[in-house]
């Protein structure tokens, strides 16, 4: 009970900071970092579009936030086109890191579960391996954890790539359209597409946690 009760609370602060973020934003009359955005992306049709979706590729396998990726894809295209792209952005990188810790990494990986870090990696391995789908869900829909260490986790495990890719897929949507709404919202002053934001970063959550609690990935990351 107590557990759940730090888990509430670590949600209700993170949706008051998702709205004071959104509302300073707003205050500051623009966004910083999006000059590009402005320049480059927005408003150049199908061209902005490819490369805001392969930039953001580049940027969500090398370790940026996908949630950023999300807001840029948001404030540049609106919460619709801006989901879409965005999720693509996501997929796309998490593809590519995936793929390059599976193709170059597995020896290595092997060596490492049965040396020192074996017994941090091996539980959320093997729980990843028996429900590769189940467990990325559950792992995806927080809001909390490294998404590159989780790419290159699967990767190194030899998970297959579909269910991986498809656990991901879903589980990145419910934030990616959180970000997407938060970035229109903070574009066009919709204060609307705030509140709905938080009300689905608490659905995402709510279900992650749910989910985590039931599943094997869960108690290997409590351990």
């Amino acid at each position: 009970m107590q557990g759940r009760w730090r888990a509430l609370g670590k949600l209700l602060v993170l949706a008051a900071g998702l709205v004071a973020a959104g509302a300073l934003l707003r205050e500051m009359g623009g966004v910083p970092g999006t000059a590009w955005v402005d320049a480059s992306i927005r408003d150049e049709g199908l061209w902005g579009e490819l490369v805001f979706v392969l930039v953001g590729a580049a940027i969500t396998a090398a370790g940026v936030p996908r949630q950023g990726v999300a807001f840029l894809g948001g404030y540049a295209f609106g919460a619709a086109l801006g989901t879409l792209l965005g999720l693509g952005a996501q997929l796309l990188g998490c593809a590519a890191s995936y793929g390059w810790a599976r193709l170059l990494g597995r020896d290595w990986a092997e060596r490492r579960m049965a040396g020192r870090f074996g017994h941090r990696l091996r539980p959320l391995r093997d729980a990843l391996t028996a429900n590769p789908f189940e467990a990325t869900l559950a792992l995806r829909l927080l809001p909390v954890g490294n998404n590159l260490a989780l790419n290159l986790l699967a990767g190194l495990a030899g998970l297959k790539a579909l269910p991986f890719l498809l656990g991901s897929a879903v589980g990145y949507l419910p934030q990616t359209v959180v970000f997407a709404l938060l970035g229109k919202g903070v574009r066009v002053e919709g204060t609307w597409q705030l509140g709905l934001a938080v009300v689905l970063l608490a659905v995402s959550v709510g279900i992650g946690l749910w989910l985590l609690r039931r599943h094997r990935a869960g108690r290997a990351l409590a351990d």
